[in-house]
């Protein structure tokens, strides 16, 4: 239970259809993390809230599941490779908690994945497909844009 005694819905806008974040290198830092139990009972996984600090997405977040601790070890390894990459972005080589990697500018490729939501209805998400240090991969946007090829993030 919370208590919710002076909002007034009538003084705020309603949230708008969710959209994702359109493809693109955005830097980012880690605002947030926790490690959550999995649905299943049979392990648990760090939840990471990264959000975008530059550009005209500044201020959107996507969010980087990483299974730790499962049962199903090609989980665990691809886990771990992902913390490995956001740790050398970050130049954080040996964390003591997932804090120590809060904060800290860095570079991270966006993707657009087809996912179901909650209900099973089939939507777009965000996914981040690769991390670098801040401004590592710039050198990849700008190739897109010297290939001659219209960028995924340009409209």
């Amino acid at each position: 239970m919370a208590n919710l005694s002076g909002f007034n819905a009538n003084e705020v806008e309603p949230a708008g259809e969710f959209s994702p974040v359109p493809e693109g290198i955005y830097t980012s830092v880690i605002v947030d993390s926790e490690m959550t139990p999995n649905k299943a009972g049979t392990g648990s996984y760090l939840k990471l809230k990264i959000e975008i600090i530059e550009g005209e997405e500044k201020g959107r977040s996507v969010f980087e599941i990483l299974n730790l601790d499962h049962p199903n070890e090609k989980a665990v390894n691809i886990a771990k490779a992902t913390l490995s990459s956001i740790c050398r972005a970050v130049n954080v080589m040996q964390p003591k908690d997932s804090m120590d990697l809060h904060d800290i500018p860095f570079d991270c490729k966006i993707v657009i994945t087809k996912g179901k939501d909650q209900d099973g209805n089939e939507r777009m998400n965000s996914n981040i497909k690769k991390y670098g240090a801040q401004g590592a991969l710039t050198s990849e946007k700008t190739q897109a844009v010297n290939d001659g090829k219209k960028a995924p993030w340009v409209k």
